[in-house]
């Protein structure tokens, strides 16, 4: 799920135009283009890498001189005070690229620790965690790329893979006097035998109704536990149960326990705390 490297190249030039990483005021009226440094990424609370690639991609477009050398691996737990990475060369590119290379950096690291802390809690658990499309406009390849990281799985990236009827959809053709069932045959005849439908409920008789008109995957949508598990009993094997909506760490467990097969949290990507990690200098010669 890497995005190549024309899409990652081109995330980052966006990122660095909107800083004007190319006319950066305070380096360029301070610091001696002769000034070398060394600088180390430092985590400063404990949690789960991801976005090591991008760091080190965003000082190379800043200045293909500049060294990145990882000393921790993407994916790994890293405690307080930890080091990521080292990056050297010129001491002007590395304070312009600074700031654009740890936005993504904590982001991601985010991401991937609140995500790997949902895994945790569902451990032993049939269900999955999966991330939904609440994602920072423009960063949805990488918001994914640090849930996989954490350990989760990618629900839809895009509008494209796959149908998904919702509440808003199913209002839209109630004009039409098209019923749930009738919306599922549709989607179903109007698209490939390759792309599943989901549906979105809000009630055990729905979910129900969907799974018997055919649907491949039935959403339970900010339903309680005692009523998943009812649903989860009386849809027939062979369709997909997915719980999603007011999913917290707190309940995420019961949830589990309802027996659903996907859990999608949209706190995943849509509200992370950015891992506290900053780039500590050292100057390497006056």
């Amino acid at each position: 799920m890497l995005p190549n490297p024309g899409e990652l190249n081109a995330i980052i030039d966006r990122a660095l135009a909107e800083d004007s990483a190319g006319a950066d005021v305070t380096t360029s009226a301070l610091i001696p283009s002769r000034l070398e440094a060394r600088a180390t990424l430092v985590a400063h609370e404990p949690g789960v890498l991801a976005g090591l690639l991008v760091t080190a991609a965003v000082f190379q477009r800043v200045n293909p001189d500049l060294s990145f050398v990882q000393t921790a691996v993407e994916g790994d737990r890293i405690e307080r005070d930890g080091f990521v990475g080292t990056v050297s060369g010129s001491m002007a590119s590395i304070l312009t690229a600074e700031r654009t290379a740890l936005n993504f950096l904590q982001r991601m690291s985010g991401i991937a620790t609140l995500t790997r802390k949902y895994v945790n809690a569902v451990e032993g658990k049939d269900a999955v965690i999966t991330d939904t499309r609440k994602t920072a406009p423009g960063l949805r390849l990488l918001d994914k790329l640090a849930v996989a990281t954490g350990g989760g799985r990618n629900h839809r990236m895009s509008l494209a893979d796959g149908v998904l009827i919702k509440d808003n959809h199913l209002a839209a053709l109630q004009s039409e006097g098209v019923t749930l069932a009738i919306a599922i045959k549709r989607a179903k005849t109007r698209t490939t035998h390759t792309v599943k439908v989901e549906v979105e409920v809000e009630s055990v008789s729905a979910a129900v109704e969907a799974a018997c008109a055919g649907a491949d995957i039935v959403m339970l949508d900010n339903m309680p536990p005692s009523e998943m598990r009812k649903a989860v009993k009386r849809i027939a094997e062979g369709c997909t149960v997915e719980a999603s909506g007011g999913i917290t760490l707190e309940n995420v467990v019961e949830i589990a326990e309802s027996g659903v097969d996907i859990i999608s949290v949209g706190e995943l990507t849509h509200s992370p705390h950015a891992l506290d990690i900053s780039l500590d200098f050292e100057l390497k010669n006056a």
